[in-house]
């Protein structure tokens, strides 16, 4: 879970970053950029969501079948 919040905290810095950066110079690539990484982010938080209900339900559950 620390690596987690890690990787949440320092994917928001990155995004506030690029959107400063943007407001800053007004170019697109840094608004393209800041949206590639919130894509990630949902990508890499719906993998964790998966392994944790994987974990929780489906092994726990076979455990009590064997």
């Amino acid at each position: 879970m620390l690596i987690l919040r890690l990787f949440l905290i320092l994917s928001a810095l990155l995004i506030a970053v690029s959107g400063g950066m943007y407001l800053f110079t007004r170019k697109q690539r840094y608004l393209n950029f800041a949206w590639q990484t919130v894509r990630l982010i949902v990508v890499v938080i719906l993998v964790f969501a998966a392994l944790f209900v994987l974990e929780r339900y489906v092994l726990i559950g076979w455990k009590i079948l064997v």
